[in-house]
């Protein structure tokens, strides 16, 4: 509002008649509301945000890592490579929803783990705000799981990747997609991966993945694993709501998304 009083300043020193003078203050104060009210942070203006066509995550074969919806134990033989749509979508099922059910509407987080909506009330996972499901990681041997763009082997296609078949302005809904995992266990947290990674939202601390070849480092660790402890890890993904991209353009888009894992050694190199 500094600019709003020099203005009126300037016109009492001009001895601008009171008259002309009230005229103007109306019309500076409108100007000034409406560049207000125009400099919005993203969010849509209804929240009609379409699903999520897939939802897959692949472990690379080279490592000596599995993965299921459910805590085995030990039991190496009941984890297995891939967790699948279907898969997922008997989780949600048991828990009242479905993938053809979930509606992605723009929500916020700081930390990764409490969402609320434009208004700030806290919103529960898989109700029409964002996706939320659990599984278990194991290992053979003590590993830093990483996520990467490399595929289980040539022309597979299933490192991570998150697309969209939506066109036009729709197409940016990619850039407003998170995903993060929560693991369990002594020093493990929250990670949140950005695809597209711009400029930090809401306090979050986000990673991206190199566009070319994969490198891996600190930056793409997600959780720790001991040797033969399975660690629940829960997955959540949804559209950040105060991500620029996240406007009118994007709603009733739809995401395809694909994680892939493997296991690196304390020096982040890929274990064989």
């Amino acid at each position: 509002m500094g600019l709003f009083n020099r203005i009126i300043d300037k016109m009492v020193s001009d001895k601008v008649p009171f008259k002309k003078r009230k005229r103007l203050i109306v019309f500076v104060a409108i100007i000034t509301l409406l560049s207000m009210t125009t400099a919005t942070v993203a969010w849509f203006s209804v929240n009609t945000f379409a699903g999520v066509d897939k939802l897959d995550l692949n472990i690379s074969l080279a490592a000596q890592l599995k993965v299921s919806m459910e805590n085995h134990g030990k039991d190496l033989e009941k984890y297995g490579k891939v967790i699948t749509n279907e898969m997922i979508d008997d989780y949600l099922k048991k828990h009242g929803s479905s993938l053809e059910d979930t509606v992605l509407d723009p929500v916020t987080t700081r930390e990764g783990t409490e969402f609320t909506n434009q208004r700030g009330t806290v919103r529960e996972p898989n109700k029409h705000s964002y996706l939320e499901f659990e599984c278990y990681f194991i290992a053979t041997e003590e590993m830093w799981v990483h996520l990467t763009t490399e595929s289980t082997k040539a022309g597979a296609d299933d490192g991570t990747k998150v697309s969209t078949e939506s066109t036009g302005a729709k197409a940016d809904v990619v850039n407003c997609a998170r995903v993060d995992f929560s693991a369990e266990g002594t020093g493990n947290g929250t990670t949140i991966y950005e695809p597209n990674r711009s400029n930090p939202v809401n306090g979050q601390t986000t990673f991206d993945l190199p566009s070319g070849s994969m490198v891996y480092s600190n930056n793409t660790r997600l959780f720790h694993l001991n040797q033969l402890e399975p660690v629940k890890v829960t997955v959540r993904l949804w559209i950040e709501g105060n991500d620029p991209e996240c406007d009118d353009d994007v709603q009733d888009a739809q995401l395809s998304v694909q994680l892939g894992f493997i296991g690196c050694d304390k020096d982040n190199k890929p274990i064989s």
